[in-house]
C-alpha cells in the first residue's frame, strides 16, 4: 500500500465539502499483471444521470527541490492510470489534484500549460488551508 500524500486529507475533505462521496481510499487499478493505487475514488450523484459522475483523483504535493521532476512523475502516473482505466473499460474521469499555490506559479509556465493541454490533463486545484476545491479544469 502506498504512503499517503501530505495533502491527502485536505483534498479528501475538499471533495466531501463539494458534495462528493469518497468510494475508495486508495482506489486499486488492476489490469493483467499490473496493480496500482490511485489516491481516491469519488462519486457524485447527478439528478439528470442515473449513475452519477465518478472520478479518480491522484494528489501531488510538488514539494521536492525539482518541481519539473515532480511534474514528470505526476504526468507519467496520470497517463498510466488513465490508460489502464480505459483498457478496463472503467467509466471514471481522472484528475490530478494540485495546491492553488503550485497552480498559480509552476502551472502557469508556458511549457507546463502546453504539456497539460497536449495531454488533456484534468486538474483539481485545491486550497490546503481551507480544504476546499478552488477550481476544476478540464
Amino acid at each position: 500500500m502506498p504512503a499517503k500524500d501530505i495533502y491527502h486529507d485536505a483534498v479528501k475533505n475538499a471533495l466531501i465539502k463539494d458534495g462528493w462521496t469518497i468510494t475508495a481510499d486508495p482506489y486499486t487499478i488492476e489490469y493483467e499483471d499490473a496493480e496500482l493505487y490511485a489516491d481516491l475514488a469519488a462519486e457524485k450523484p447527478i439528478a439528470a444521470e442515473l449513475n452519477g459522475r465518478k472520478i479518480i483523483v491522484e494528489i501531488k504535493s510538488f514539494i521536492s527541490p525539482s518541481l519539473m521532476r515532480d511534474f514528470e512523475n505526476a504526468l507519467g502516473q496520470y497517463i498510466l492510470y488513465r490508460n489502464l482505466l480505459k483498457l478496463n473499460n472503467q467509466r471514471y474521469e481522472i484528475y490530478l489534484a494540485v495546491r492553488d499555490s503550485i497552480f498559480d506559479t509552476f502551472f502557469q509556465r508556458k511549457s507546463i500549460q502546453a504539456v497539460v493541454k497536449l495531454n488533456e490533463i484534468a486538474l483539481i486545484v485545491f486550497s490546503n488551508e481551507r480544504e476546499e476545491i478552488v477550481e476544476w479544469i478540464n
